[in-house]
């Protein structure tokens, strides 16, 4: 039972890996995502909630900022923290 869960412990550190590598090398593409999808939800609500759309938008180019940043530097792990599960 210790060999599955071994297993399937690297798997998932390994698609942590593979993620933010991923957002690594695109975030450009994913920032202009983010801004396209919050430049639509802003217009479909007529510019209700503006400061809570810029808020998320903001707060999502940093987290892809983050991921960026620790995929660059060779030392990334999963992206929910290291082995203690911090975020």
């Amino acid at each position: 039972m210790s060999d599955f869960l071994d297993k399937a412990k690297d798997l998932a550190r390994d698609l942590g890996t593979k993620a933010q590598d991923a957002v690594s090398e695109h975030s450009d593409k994913i920032d202009d995502g983010i801004d396209k999808a919050a430049d639509f939800v802003d217009d479909k609500t007529k510019g209700k909630y503006t400061d809570k759309i810029e808020k998320a938008q903001a707060k999502a180019h940093g987290l892809v900022e983050k991921a960026a940043k620790k995929g660059d530097d060779g030392t990334a792990g999963p992206a929910t923290g290291g082995p203690a599960g911090d975020a």
